[in-house]
């Protein structure tokens, strides 16, 4: 460890002695009272690989405001906190970017080993020590307060941690509806200067419309999810709190809208006369004033977006007496497909009405469509309304649509609905940027709120919409990147709680990631070495619950699904482990025994990481070769393993229990029972079968030495140079560097597959050796092949660039 290190932890435990002594207890207690948006992470390391990896935000990452927001946040690379972390950002008098870090103290927080461009200082003043660390000419203040971790990159705002203030009761309620298990949550403080606006109107300013947001946000490569509240204190100026007496009804508008709009707002009610009168309050208009009666039976009022184009739709409960309040506007001016375009004479009345919702004035023409009264400026453009109607291209019809209220609730207050040019005005209008974020693929994105007792819920989404899948075709599901080149070939594990697939993988840093079937990065734990051979997951303490078992060259490791070590492990072993670690469960009782293989020597662990005593081998005759395994014939258990010359087959207690009559000199090719006999090769290309009995065969298959082999029970498959054969029929495939073959069974079919690295192919095979359709994928590992997820699909993992994982989708 370098001494600048060491005295930068004896200062930290030095400032948690000296420094304020407050009542604050939680991270939200040591927020800055001028912090306008607050990012809260139960996993810093997930957040950060998901901004690297999610769409959307790579997009936009050209953007000036991405870029400054990067150039501060880099020195944040310091910090390595273990629970929740608070980031919360604000702009000084020059309208200069500052953010402030909170969490708990522990002795690894800070990394600053082998950094450089890096210096520290320590300040001393007042009673008060803070350090102050620079990377890459971007400072950063830190200290101590009540053993939480405060750092600023702001001088004057850590100082401000030094007052025992009094925490905001508000902000605090808010905060605390936010979860743990998401991505991160935001809380966005009233009169923030970072969000302008969400909504195409543009009287829908952000610091009119409410005051608290807090929001889960849940995200992945392709998508963003949001979930949340939004409270208004100020009842009579919040537009949020327009919705106050009123109760949701289901948002129609999508039923009526084309879907080559540029998208729609949705405003419900249950009762109009209410509605109404929280605007006459909301306006300031006399109490006095009467509004017309076409909206006496409207519960919900939208309007529809095409370019400079705008139409009002009304969706009446009472078709007649909306018809009634129209009788003045009768002057019929063209028919299109049967329906009647009529004159409007008050287009004002909008504005006038539902402001600050509609601004829109110039609806001088209107048409009946079953229960949707449509107002326009133009009969074309209600023509175009019809036409998609009675076609049934709206947006309700659109599978990106229905795709996006899976994520949304079928009644809300206030629905916004944005296409991908709609979406990229948005952005732009809340960066201040003029940039096409080229988000064609993102077809429907949706916010909407959900009014309830002095508060609103808010859901919003924005995802990759998925084209239809045809017939046998092989889609890319998702392709992330890691922080580092990729060691080893990714892997799937079971998650026990939805019985669904997730992804391990290893980076040349000897971090250790699991991935969801979504592509979320859920944690990234170092290790002690690379991980040898593949992953095991068993059940130690017989709940169902399963952990993560395998070993590196000194350490056997059971992690649990967090990503923390289950006691007492990891076990520390002065001697290399020579091969992947085996784990053995004789009666399928979870009774879990771990061989453990060091050169020559074999020793065998329980969970309790004490030596099981009743094992009694202890050295081979050469150096071990193969991966120790453990079979069952009938009632009898078999563990093999051989050496370079010789063939052991034991019993549990690791006595001999077959003797092979014949030996040989063998390749590293592992043991596999086929056909009931122990099975592997020579190094001369013969396979060697031995049977219970000890009768030895020999079998010239022509192979070189560098050779494949692999089997099930009855299935035999082997790679020799480029022929793949597949139980008695060979393939030749093109001249290339291929892994090892493997062979998956799932749903009662074989499949075998084999990568080429040189050319960058993977191939899958049925167990006719017949390739599977749209075979070869791009892909520069061996696979794993599962079907991961609800659907019945199957999904493939491998490794893509240097650094890149890719899932595809067998449809």
């Amino acid at each position: 460890m370098k001494p600048y290190f060491l005295a930068l932890l004896f200062l930290i435990s030095l400032q948690s002695c000296t420094n304020l002594k407050t009542k604050r207890v939680e991270l939200i207690d040591f927020v800055p009272e001028q912090s306008s948006i607050i990012i809260k992470t139960s996993n810093f390391e997930s957040l950060k690989n998901t901004i690297s990896n999610n769409d959307v935000l790579q997009k936009i990452s050209k953007t000036n405001t991405y870029k400054n927001l990067e150039k501060t946040l880099e020195n944040s690379s310091l910090i390595n906190p273990l629970g929740n972390v608070l980031l919360c950002f604000s702009k000084d008098s020059n309208d200069s970017l500052q953010y402030v870090i909170i969490t708990k103290n522990h002795p690894n927080l800070f990394k600053t080993d082998s950094l450089k461009n890096y210096t520290e200082e320590t300040l001393n003043y007042k009673n008060k020590t803070v350090v102050k660390s620079v990377l890459n000419n971007q400072p950063l203040f830190s200290t101590i307060v009540d053993s939480t971790f405060f750092a600023s990159t702001s001088k004057n705002i850590l100082d401000g941690v030094f007052t025992d203030s009094k925490t905001n009761q508000e902000l605090k309620k808010i905060y605390n509806t936010t979860g743990n298990n998401k991505t991160c949550s935001i809380i966005i403080k009233p009169n923030s200067n970072f969000i302008k606006q969400f909504f195409l109107e543009e009287n829908l300013k952000f610091k009119n419309f409410t005051n608290y947001v807090a929001l889960d946000i849940d995200a992945n490569q392709n998508e963003i999810i949001l979930n949340g509240i939004t409270k208004a204190t100020d009842s009579l100026n919040s537009i949020i709190n327009l919705f106050n007496k009123t109760i949701p009804q289901e948002n129609l508008t999508a039923t009526i809208t084309p879907s080559n709009s540029d998208g729609f707002m949705s405003i419900t009610f249950n009762d109009f006369k209410s509605f109404e009168s929280n605007l006459i309050t909301y306006n300031q208009k006399d109490s006095t004033y009467v509004s017309p009666s076409l909206f006496n039976d409207i519960i919900e009022v939208g309007i529809i977006y095409k370019g400079k184009e705008q139409a009002i739709v009304l969706n009446s409960i009472d078709n007649i007496a909306t018809k009634d309040a129209l009788i003045g506007n009768r002057n019929i001016i063209d028919t299109y497909r049967e329906i009647n375009i009529y004159d409007f004479d008050s287009p004002l009345i909008f504005s006038k009405t539902f402001t600050p919702f509609i601004s829109f004035n110039n609806a001088n023409v209107y048409c009946v469509i079953d229960n949707f009264f449509v107002f326009a400026d133009s009969k074309e453009f209600l023509q175009t309304i019809i036409a998609n109607y009675q076609n049934k291209t709206t947006f309700s019809e659109r599978s990106y649509y229905k795709n996006i209220k899976e994520n949304l609730s079928d009644e809300s207050s206030l629905l916004c609905v944005y296409t991908p040019s709609t979406l990229n005005k948005i952005i732009n209008i809340n960066l201040e940027e003029t940039l096409d974020y080229n988000l064609d693929k993102y077809h429907t994105s949706a916010l909407q709120f959900i009014y309830d007792n002095n508060f609103a819920h808010v859901n919003g989404v924005i995802k990759k919409s998925k084209t239809r899948a045809s017939l046998n075709s092989v889609s890319e599901e998702w392709n992330i990147k890691l922080d580092a080149d990729i060691l080893n070939n990714p892997q799937f594990v079971t998650n026990h709680i939805t019985k669904q697939k997730e992804i391990v993988v290893q980076d040349v840093n000897n971090n250790l990631y699991l991935i969801s079937n979504k592509g979320k990065i859920l944690w990234k734990k170092k290790l002690h070495g690379p991980v040898l051979g593949k992953i095991n997951q068993i059940d130690i303490y017989k709940n169902g619950r399963l952990q993560l078992c395998f070993a590196t060259p000194n350490r056997v490791y059971i992690i649990d699904r967090k990503g923390r070590d289950v006691a007492p492990f990891p076990r520390k072993f002065n001697d290399k482990i020579t091969q992947p670690l085996s784990v053995f469960d004789y009666d399928n009782k979870k009774n879990y025994r771990l061989l453990i293989t060091q050169g020559k020597n074999l020793l065998m662990y329980n969970v309790q990481s004490k030596i099981v005593e009743g094992f009694t081998f202890k050295s081979a005759n050469n150096n071990i070769i193969s991966q120790p395994k453990h079979f069952r014939i009938g009632s009898k258990d078999y563990l093999t393993f051989k050496t370079e010359n010789k063939l052991y087959i034991l019993d549990r207690t690791g006595r001999t229990r077959v003797k092979p009559k014949t030996n040989a000199l063998f390749s590293n090719q592992p043991i596999f029972l086929y056909n009931n006999q122990f099975t592997t090769t020579t190094n001369d290309g013969n396979l060697y079968s031995a049977s219970t009995n000890g009768n030895v065969s020999l079998k010239n298959l022509g192979f070189t030495k560098n050779h494949y082999l692999t089997t099930t029970s009855k299935t035999l498959v082997a790679l020799n140079e480029n022929k793949l054969t597949i139980k008695s029929k060979t393939t030749e495939l093109d001249f290339g560097n291929y892994s090892k073959p493997e062979i998956f069974y799932i749903n009662d079919k074989i499949y075998v597959t084999v990568t080429d690295k040189q050319s960058h192919k993977v191939y899958l095979f049925d167990s006719l050796s017949k390739l599977i359709p749209n075979f070869p994928v791009y892909g520069n590992s061996l696979i794993q092949l599962d079907n991961i997820d609800k659907d019945r699909n199957l999904e493939l993992v491998t490794k893509g660039d240097s650094n890149s994982i890719i899932l595809y989708q067998i449809n």
